[in-house]
């Protein structure tokens, strides 16, 4: 994924930048905090240095997008 992905991600999505994180347990075991990642380009930097971080699925229809958990998320881009 390339930078520009990520960015446009972020514009699209209508969540924080933060929540396209996954604070899973390799987030965890890298000692990070979530607090550290309200700016877009501090999500960015993270997500391509660490691209498992990253929440799935993202569905994008036109010039929205949405993070598909729960599934049901995706019945409003349709």
């Amino acid at each position: 994924m390339e930078r520009s992905d990520l960015e446009r991600f972020l514009e699209m999505l209508p969540n924080e930048p933060a929540e396209l994180i996954r604070e899973d347990n390799h987030f965890k075991q890298l000692g990070l905090d979530i607090g550290d990642y309200q700016d877009p380009d501090a999500v960015i930097d993270l997500l391509m240095e660490h691209p498992k971080l990253m929440q799935r699925p993202v569905v994008v229809r036109g010039d929205r997008a949405v993070i598909a958990r729960p599934s049901e998320l995706v019945e409003e881009l349709l």
